[in-house]
């Protein structure tokens, strides 16, 4: 019966948007799109609110200025923006911009597909900072091949590993660069005293209940593992939990665990005990993002003052250069700042948008954006490097628009802080040699229904072989029972849609 009237819902949210899509008054949007009396380009941004409170109009007013525009932010605030931008799309309440950052909800999977926002490919092209979105990140972003929104552009892969380097200058030991390495530093991390306090209270690894952003998934990465899904060259889609990579790196965690070389609670332990723990001196390698390292290092302020770190990227378990490999989380998407047909009514208008969004990505912006106003906010080196002058100052006034800007990296401007220097750099740098989802923008009906219930079955699979509570008769097993449920189906559907896009 709720499966019948969630249908009913959706079908009449679908009819409410192809509605207003096809013309209508412009609710809750400004008035004067196009241009304003002093010649300005008028902007309305329906947006999302990732601070307690929206920004002053101090660093807005110069945002006009480089872009020549009048803006208007509607602001969402985050933690409700699924139920604001639900209520906004059945009513067609929108702008010029709508920030969607939420692609897996069916309501805006829903206004994507039905055709209420433009389909911007054929005009990225032309504008110099647009043309510069990678194909790969064009196809990531797509729905059903149609790409409806500029992508906000996020790290595409984040995450490496982050070692005590204090504790491996005290045993002799360099910086591993394979799996091996990074395995009998953990061993050595255990068994040597590596704080030198004459008691065995310390492990190797420090890590949390999860699968994907916790230590397992970059490991896996080391070994081969796919990112969630790999598609042959006949369109033949496999998931990642039956590649030979999944398996090797379940016996590599199960080693860590059954010679404790990790934290025996680690399948219960939550993020903020990780790190705490990390920050204490109780293990000496986090695997997580890179930049948690300056967040590590704050933590032990007072407790563990001589603690170093060092972050790495490359690690392989082949020591072969061309085998580095990390996982991507969204293949680098954040989401979509689209624009409705509702609102934008013609290419004329639509250009006029698309140029503001082009503009947004210069770097004088994204410094405005991310950094405010020189001598204000922050100062700046002969080196470009900027150190903020007053935080809370920051936050009122700069910090709400940092999860507006289009694009994250890549600008010459920077972090004066060495550690997240270096982490940029590393993160960066990830992105050469990142694994994508290739089934990221692709549509399975039985994935979006079920996927979330089916992956429960091998998440509690992946655990019980690395705790020994399974063998790998087990495991795969399992890996059948989630095919029988569903599995199959989602391969199925993935497969369709693979080759109706991709034509393979």
């Amino acid at each position: 019966m709720k499966r019948k009237i969630a249908k009913l819902a959706a079908l009449t949210l679908c009819c409410s948007l192809l509605l207003s899509a096809c013309g209508g008054t412009k609710s809750g949007a400004n008035p004067s799109s196009g241009a304003s009396a002093d010649g300005k380009a008028s902007i309305s941004w329906l947006n999302i609110l990732q601070t307690p409170s929206p920004p002053t109009d101090t660093v807005l007013s110069k945002i006009e200025e480089a872009t020549n525009t009048d803006i208007k932010f509607s602001w969402i605030p985050d933690a409700s923006k699924e139920e604001r931008l639900n209520t906004s799309l059945a009513s067609g309440s929108l702008a010029d911009i709508v920030t969607l950052t939420i692609l897996d909800n069916s309501s805006v999977r829903n206004a994507l597909k039905a055709g209420v926002f433009w389909d911007v490919a054929p005009y990225l092209d032309e504008y110099p900072n647009l043309a510069a979105i990678s194909q790969d990140m064009r196809r990531s972003a797509s729905i059903e091949g149609k790409l409806y929104g500029v992508p906000l552009q996020k790290q595409v892969a984040r995450n490496g590993v982050i070692v005590r380097k204090d504790w491996l200058d005290k045993l002799g030991l360099p910086v591993p660069n394979t799996t091996d390495e990074l395995m009998q530093v953990a061993k050595a991390f255990t068994e040597q005293d590596p704080d030198g306090n004459g008691v065995k209270d310390t492990t190797g690894f420090m890590d949390r209940s999860d699968l994907v952003f916790g230590a397992f998934k970059t490991l896996s990465s080391y070994f081969g593992t796919p990112s969630v899904w790999s598609v042959s060259e006949d369109g033949q889609v496999t998931p990642e939990f039956e590649s030979e990579g999944y398996i090797k790196a379940m016996d590599y965690m199960k080693e860590l665990y059954d010679n404790g070389y990790i934290n025996q609670d680690f399948a219960v332990t939550a993020k903020t005990d990780q790190q705490q723990n990390f920050a204490q001196g109780k293990a000496g390698i986090y695997v997580g993002a890179l930049f948690d390292s300056k967040n590590l290092l704050n933590l032990a302020k007072g407790i563990q003052d001589d603690m170093e770190l060092v972050m790495i990227n490359g690690i392989t378990s082949t020591g072969n250069e061309s085998d580095r490999a990390i996982w991507s989380t969204s293949n680098g998407v954040g989401g979509l700042l689209a624009f409705p047909k509702s609102e934008v009514k013609d290419e004329e208008e639509l250009k006029r948008v698309l140029k503001f969004v082009n503009d947004l990505m210069s770097e004088e912006v994204y410094t405005l954006m991310t950094y405010g106003l020189e001598d204000v906010h922050y100062t700046i080196d002969e080196n470009k490097a900027v150190t903020i002058k007053d935080t809370s100052l920051w936050q009122q006034e700069v910090q709400p628009f940092a999860g507006s800007r289009p694009k994250e990296s890549g600008f010459e401007i920077h972090d004066s802080d060495p550690l997240r220097k270096e982490a940029n750099r590393l993160i960066e740098e990830n992105e050469s040699f990142a694994v994508l989802n290739p089934l990221y923008s692709l549509e399975s009906p039985t994935n979006s229904e079920q996927g979330s219930e089916l992956q429960k079955m091998i998440t509690d699979a992946t655990y019980k072989y690395i705790l020994g509570k399974t063998d790998l008769n087990g495991f795969q097993q399992a890996v059948q029972n989630w095919r029988k449920a569903g599995g199959d189906k989602i391969i199925a559907e993935y497969e369709a849609a693979y080759k109706a896009v991709y034509g393979k």
